[in-house]
């Protein structure tokens, strides 16, 4: 079955500050898209085309049954990751050897959504590129695109972003606080000045002000900060002492673009020698960062220390240099792009300075990788998951440093083998071979890293075509390691030697393959991870050769290793194999409930393919059961979850053959109205939507679908109601808000933000806020 539902979902960055309104552009927005299906908002830097978009996406959500996503380009600088990051964003895992661009529009082809992409200028070709595809690959894709320049596309309809209007400070200003300039600069100030307003008395000196500026948002913005320091007459006079010293003592109006830029310099000349330092530095990172990645890139122990860097840091988060928002490690900065720009142009004034500093990026994102690396096999894979979602724009700048740099490629190399869990974990395959396979060119040498890397490839081969090119790499892998004296990475090898055989259907040879690994117990060196799936595959192979009996006993080896390190990933595999074991001896009640207990931990790594393969052993265990309704809707949302990654499921005989007996056992036992309304609505719930149907007992045979549930009451299926405030909080955690970020948007102290989601988590019976996403978009 190849169609599926539409599904609402919203992927919106958070604001962070208020919005100064532009209800014209908003509106104008509005229409174009109602009949455009590309839409570019252009305009100067600092001038607020992110936020417009933003807000243009915010209020035509609803039209998108299949949501609204947000790709920022900022911080990528390779025209080749323009498709990837816009598949990332879209929630799309393809494991094909297709190029990229031509899977993102297959796996959207009959989808209706809206996607934002975001700073374009710099990528320009490449945007136009996948903006062009995506209009004529598909019916029901619209764009909404943020740049400088135009995409020069036929279909390009464009809306220009003008500086805010200023009034005339010369001429009637009664109706002057209806002006969003002065309303930007007043909101600003009184962030800085509690209770400052736009008087009677200092109106015309803010028009003036404004107008001197522009109208430009982020130059007001800046301005604005000064008034910790100054009033608004000294901040004008000193504005006006700049631009006079830029026009040569004319009185000629700056051109808009010199206009920002007098504004930043005025704004770099007030930070302090260490602050410009750290302005100029922190630009290499890319998107947004923490405090240790500040001080990792910023100190050197010579020019500025660790403990200056902080003072810094503090100090740009004062000037509104640096932004300050919410991550999954707690606070999280970042530069915008104009004032990144800015930064670069600084730090490429000091002759090999850029190349230090990204240096030190890189190194500090090694050191951070192989810290998550050793970690990985413990308690901590969801912090872990998370944090390095935050700095996927700091690796990709690490890694095209290192493979752009002279000499650096082994560097590049190493970081990209280090990251093996997270390209194979968390739905990341296609980026993961992208620079695999860019770092192994540029790395030819028979060293370690060349050996792991070549496993790793094999390890991310996700299709058909793909399994030989993958099975010759990892045993070229093994030939490498063996060679080198490296029998850890020799036996990383072997472990995907196996899974390739398996996914070839060669299980028995599988089998005896991974007899002899488990026999052969674990090499110093090797990572307990594979350890475990070395089990795992083993379990696999003798439940697919009817033998559950031996498959559980391994299970139960495994599932003591992961419970003894308080480990989630593999465990969640182990849990898929004992209820596969329970459905070969047909105990469908043991298999349904060892699956939902998998199925929980996958959804908190982000574990795509696990969670295809469990709603597929979910609905099978449905349908046995007889309840055909839930079984439909189980194999909608897994063929939504496939559809992402592969929807033929590699060709594998096994997991096709599971799917087919669960369609084939609800269908005839169904009317096929009713077959097919079940499977569309689970096909339109998503990933989150299907995994949080699924992990609930159906105790009664035939629940009610998804549609039927009070979602508007907040009520769970037990009968616990969440309060009116709960069932707001419940909704924004699973817009992925944090607490201090519910906090902002509900106007209440984090601490009672704490309190609301910590009673919700009692009240549903949960222990983490992936539940309460999940639970909330099945609700809806």
């Amino acid at each position: 079955m190849g169609g599926s539902a539409p599904r609402r979902d919203r992927h919106l960055p958070v604001e962070t500050t208020s919005f100064v309104d532009r209800r014209g552009e908003q509106t104008e927005g509005r229409e174009l898209l109602t009949r455009a299906r590309l839409v570019t908002l252009t305009g100067p830097g600092g001038v607020g085309k992110t936020r417009l978009a933003m807000r243009i996406a915010a209020r035509v959500e609803r039209t998108f049954p299949d949501g609204v996503r947000f790709v920022q380009l900022a911080g990528l600088h390779d025209p080749a990751l323009v498709p990837v990051a816009a598949a990332d964003a879209l929630g799309l895992h393809d494991h094909s050897r297709q190029p990229p661009l031509d899977a993102l529009v297959e796996q959207v082809r009959d989808r209706r959504l809206l996607l934002v992409i975001d700073n374009c200028e710099h990528l320009l070709q490449a945007c136009a590129d996948l903006a062009a595809a995506l209009l004529r690959g598909t019916t029901g894709v619209r764009v909404l695109a943020t740049s400088r320049h135009r995409l020069g596309l036929t279909e390009e309809h464009l809306l220009e972003v003008r500086p805010l209007p200023v009034p005339d400070p010369d001429g009637d200003l009664s109706a002057a606080d209806g002006y969003p300039a002065l309303a930007l600069f007043a909101d600003r100030a009184a962030a800085v000045v509690p209770g400052f307003e736009v008087t009677a008395a200092n109106r015309a000196a803010v028009a003036r002000l404004c107008r001197r500026l522009d109208g430009l948002p982020l130059a007001i913005e800046l301005a604005a900060v000064r008034m910790r320091v100054l009033g608004v007459e000294q901040l004008l006079e000193r504005l006006d002492d700049r631009y006079r010293l830029l026009t040569g003592g004319s009185s000629a109006a700056l051109p808009r673009h010199q206009t920002l830029r007098a504004a930043v310099d005025w704004s770099h000349e007030l930070c302090t020698e260490q602050e410009q330092l750290v302005w100029a530095r922190a630009s290499v990172l890319a998107g947004s960062f923490d405090a240790e990645a500040a001080e990792a890139v910023c100190a050197d122990g010579e020019r500025v220390s660790s403990y200056e860097v902080l003072e810094a840091v503090a100090g740009l988060v004062d000037k509104s240099v640096l932004g300050r928002e919410e991550g999954p490690d707690g606070v999280r900065y970042r530069l915008l792009d104009t004032l990144r720009h800015y930064g670069l142009d600084r730090l490429r004034q000091w002759d090999g300075e850029e190349a230090a500093a990204r240096r030190r990026q890189r190194e500090w994102m090694q050191r951070r990788a192989a810290g998550f690396e050793r970690a990985w096999f413990g308690p901590g894979q969801r912090e872990i998951v998370a944090r390095l979602r935050a700095d996927q724009d700091n690796l990709r700048a690490a890694l095209d440093f290192s493979l752009t740099a002279p000499g650096e490629a082994l560097a590049g190399l190493r970081l990209a083998g280090t990251l093996w869990f997270y390209w194979h974990a968390c739905g990341a395959p296609r980026e993961g071979r992208y620079w695999l396979d860019r770092a192994l060119a540029a790395s030819p040498g028979p060293t370690r890293e060349r050996a792991r890397a070549l496993w790793i490839v094999g390890l991310l081969a996700g299709s058909a075509e793909d399994l030989t090119l993958g099975l010759g790499r990892a045993e070229e892998a093994r030939v490498l390691a063996r060679s080198l004296g490296d029998e850890a990475e020799a036996a990383h090898a072997e472990y995907v030697i196996g899974v390739l055989r398996l996914f070839n259907n060669d299980v028995r040879g599988a089998l005896e393959h991974y007899r002899a690994s488990v026999a052969r117990g674990r090499v110093p060196g090797q990572h307990l991870s594979l350890v475990g799936l070395d089990r795992v595959e083993l379990a696999c192979a003798l439940n697919f050769l009817d033998e559950p009996d031996q498959a559980a006993a391994v299970c139960a080896e495994t599932r003591r290793l992961c419970e003894e390190h308080g480990e989630e990933w593999v465990l969640s595999y182990v849990l898929r194999q004992l209820a596969l074991a329970h459905a070969v001896k047909e105990d469908w009640e043991e298999a349904e409930r060892h699956a939902r207990d998998a199925l929980r931990l996958k959804l908190a790594v982000s574990d795509v393919i696990g969670i295809g393969l469990t709603l597929d052993l979910l609905a099978q265990t449905a349908a046995r059961r007889g309840a055909f309704e839930r079984a439909a809707v189980l194999l909608g949302g897994a063929d939504r979850v496939w559809s992402d990654v592969d929807r033929f499921r590699w060709g594998s005989k096994n997991l096709g053959a599971t799917r087919r007996d669960s369609e084939v056992r609800a269908r005839a036992a169904m009317e096929p109205t009713v077959f097919e309304k079940a499977y569309e609505c689970g096909a339109a719930l998503g990933m989150e939507g299907a995994v949080g149907y699924a992990v609930e007992a159906d105790t009664g045979g035939q629940r009610p679908l998804p549609e039927a549930e009070s979602a508007a009451e907040g009520k769970p299926t037990d009968g616990v109601r969440l309060t009116r405030r709960e069932t707001e909080v419940a909704q924004l955690v699973a817009e992925g808000l944090a607490n201090q970020q519910i906090a902002d948007r509900l106007v209440i102290a984090r601490r009672t933000a704490e309190g609301h989601v910590e009673r919700i988590l009692s009240k549903l019976g949960f222990s983490n806020r992936s539940q309460i996403a999940s639970w909330v978009t099945a609700q809806r």
